[in-house]
């Protein structure tokens, strides 16, 4: 213990001098600039996730179940299955049983998520061009591949 506190804690700096709190505020900035763009859309961000793997996934000729795209976005796959229902209820996405797994759900967007993911992603990705900005594309890439390696151990 020092007279400034914890040991160590005077050369720590205030939360603008750690990563994480910076990332913090980085990512809440960057959701709601994301979150603004797909309103009008009547998508949240998950949705507009869920709704662009399933659309390039079918791009490639693919008809993934919910596990493939749970996976190809990142997220659980519990979770996915539920947003999965809510854009098949939009209308946006087809749910099939699997002919080879009747658990599985195979997916495919509709004519009308098919027109709406392609102009959700222009807009997403003018909105990350703008966000990221201050840095060059390579350096941003970069960093958050480096960043993202983390979950996977590497």
């Amino acid at each position: 213990m020092t007279a400034d506190g914890p040991a160590g804690s005077s050369a720590r700096g205030g939360p603008a001098d750690h990563p994480g709190f910076l990332l913090w505020r980085v990512t809440l900035r960057w959701q709601r600039e994301i979150a603004a763009v797909l309103a009008p859309l009547d998508l949240t961000h998950v949705q507009f996730v869920l709704l662009a793997c399933t659309y390039w996934l079918n791009e490639q000729g693919l008809v993934p179940n919910q596990a493939t795209v749970a996976e190809q976005a990142g997220t659980d796959v519990k979770m996915t299955s539920q947003v999965i229902r809510t854009l098949e209820t939009k209308g946006l996405i087809t749910r099939e049983v699997d002919p080879a797994d009747t658990r599985a759900r195979r997916l495919r967007v509709t004519p009308t998520g098919a027109d709406l993911a392609p102009r959700a992603m222009a807009a997403v990705e003018a909105t990350d061009a703008a966000f990221f900005d201050p840095v060059t594309h390579a350096h941003a890439i970069s960093m958050l591949t480096k960043l993202a390696h983390i979950e996977d151990g590497g």
